[in-house]
């Protein structure tokens, strides 16, 4: 009988410990740490190398090769020579999805929908637990009707026991070219950087890529990813979002995975945006 009260007041006692432990504390510590980077010689390759860099054949192969990659790169990334002759090739920017129209963010002719510029302002309430939570600002700007800007601000809160509050924001900019561009789908890939706040204060590179499809009237599906190289570590941003559109305004809710440093964050969303 002693022996079990002494187990019960001990699960009690260590109940509370294992509750106050910080995930964002956790994930802000697994970014600041610093892997040693290995150096390697290449001395030997190099002399390897002396004999054949006169090689003509080899020169030839690889200088093919590379216009080959080359042209095959640019092909994917920006638009291939069997696409410019699609109607999507030269799409229009809409004012806001589904406007007197079944069409998304882009049209094939012009109409008292279209537009040159495009700002989506979007505010979406994340939360994992009554104490992991937070909130995503986002500025997602479209021009020229292949480019586009996208600022991004997530500001994280914990709340523990024993431990005190903690917080954790960062800010995210992409300049984002719009790959595919039909009425009905659309999708992007883009570069940036992005500032962790709190106790990391670093710059990190970051490169992104999203998709939205326009199944049906007046819903759309939205997928989004992006990942920051930070201190031989990263941040991983994920979201898969149902967007119901009324007029210039979209109500939002899913899904959202933060991977920060070794710490995961599994949240559900919800939001209102706004197309000014």
């Amino acid at each position: 009988m002693k022996h079990r009260m002494f187990f019960f007041l001990l699960v009690i006692i260590l109940i509370p410990v294992c509750n106050s432990q910080s995930k964002i504390k956790n994930a802000e510590e697994s970014l600041e740490k610093t892997e040693k980077t290995k150096r390697s010689s290449f001395s030997s390759n190099n002399n390897d190398n002396d004999d054949s860099e006169g090689d003509f054949l080899t020169e030839i192969i690889g200088g093919l090769f590379l216009k080959l990659f080359t042209y095959t790169a640019y092909g994917i990334a920006f638009e291939s020579p069997f696409e410019i002759e699609h109607r999507g090739s030269t799409a229009i920017l809409n004012k806001h999805p589904y406007k007197n129209t079944n069409t998304g963010n882009y049209s094939y002719n012009w109409n008292e929908n279209s537009e040159i510029f495009t700002t989506y302002i979007n505010s979406r309430f994340i939360f994992e637990t009554n104490n992991v939570y937070g909130n995503h600002l986002n500025v997602d700007m479209r021009f020229l009707k292949r480019l586009g800007l996208e600022i991004d601000y997530l500001q994280l809160w914990e709340e523990t026991a024993n431990s005190g509050n903690y917080t954790l924001a960062i800010y995210t900019a992409i300049a984002k070219y719009q790959r595919v561009r039909t009425e009905r789908f659309n999708g992007w890939w883009g570069l940036g950087a992005a500032y962790i706040n709190g106790n990391v204060n670093k710059l990190g590179f970051t490169y992104g890529l999203g998709a939205e499809w326009f199944f049906v009237k007046p819903f759309s599906l939205e997928a989004n990813f992006n990942q920051t190289l930070i201190n031989n570590n990263s941040i991983n941003k994920f979201n898969t979002l149902l967007n119901y559109h009324k007029k210039q305004y979209k109500f939002i809710g899913g899904y959202e995975h933060l991977k920060i440093g070794d710490v995961g964050f599994s949240n559900l969303t919800i939001g209102i945006g706004v197309s000014l």
